[in-house]
């Protein structure tokens, strides 16, 4: 059993999509002991999830990964890790994804990770070749994971932060479907055949006008939260403002490396990877702490 293989089958770098549970908490003001380690159940609950639908779908899609110039280096398609142990490992993700939710106490909370297990194998069957389909989909599973750090918790919801993750996450979906478009045409015709079906739904003037829209409706539902009275009110401070500066720059930061590089088929990675985006996500981390502490 090749166990390096099989940590990076989990594709631990991209937990970092689930720090989106930890909002609510952040946001709420709701501090304390118990509500930080329910929160840090959550997150260890949909990184269990996550990992288990990486899998699911790098089994699903196991063929077309092993014609893939880029794809082809994962643990399954290179024969690193095998199918059997593969869906082993899935199902044992699937149970360790279900069991914080016990320990939390908060029965929402394995509804939501239930709901994402399920849209996410209908995703791996179906959904991803259903064009526009495919990336709300990956949208509703970054607002499941803020649900979870709320509702699963028991704290209330900001209609506000729902606003601004769904236009975010839409727009990382799109630039992703850009980048993997600009890839599928720069390659030979046997990637071609083989890569997403869906792309060829896709052109690169409809994605251009979806980035761009899903880009602004960001900036705006972001600057609107801000200066949202409800929101001043409940932090007490009319400085968040501020802020705006560092997802301006992020957005226009990814528009960039998704434009000129290619970037944008990993997102997790090109934020590690990316010192740009990587201190704009920090500075803008704690600057938000510093003014809702």
């Amino acid at each position: 059993m090749n166990r390096t293989a099989l940590i990076k089958l989990c594709r631990p770098h991209q937990y970092i999509k689930n720090s989106f549970v930890l909002i609510g908490f952040i946001f709420s003001h709701q501090w304390n002991v118990s509500t930080f380690f329910q929160a840090a159940w959550a997150f260890c609950a949909f990184s269990a999830a996550a990992s288990a639908v990486y899998i699911l779908n790098d089994i699903v899609d196991v063929a077309a990964d092993r014609t893939h110039p880029i794809k082809c280096a994962r643990p399954i398609a290179s024969g690193a890790v095998s199918l059997g142990e593969a869906k082993k490992l899935c199902a044992m993700l699937l149970v360790g994804a279900l069991l914080p939710s016990l320990l939390v106490g908060q029965f929402g909370l394995m509804a939501i990770i239930l709901t994402y297990i399920v849209i996410n194998i209908a995703y791996s069957f179906k959904l991803k070749h259903v064009v526009l389909i495919d990336v709300c989909v990956i949208s509703m599973g970054f607002m499941l994971r803020i649900l979870a750090g709320t509702i699963g918790l028991g704290i209330e919801p900001s209609e506000w932060l729902l606003l601004c993750s769904m236009m975010l996450t839409l727009f990382l979906g799109f630039s992703k479907r850009t980048s993997e478009l600009m890839q599928s045409a720069q390659s030979d015709d046997a990637f071609g055949q083989n890569s997403r079906k869906v792309l060829n739904e896709y052109t690169p003037i409809l994605l251009t006008q979806l980035t761009s829209i899903t880009a602004a409706c960001t900036i705006i539902s972001y600057g609107l939260y801000t200066v949202s009275s409800h929101i001043i009110v409940l932090h007490g401070t009319n400085n968040l403002i501020y802020t705006l500066i560092f997802v301006i720059y992020g957005i226009f930061r990814y528009l960039y490396l998704t434009q000129r590089h290619a970037k944008g088929t990993d997102t997790a990675q090109d934020l590690l990877s990316d010192k740009h985006l990587l201190i704009s996500a920090i500075l803008w981390v704690i600057t938000v702490l510093s003014m809702v502490a």
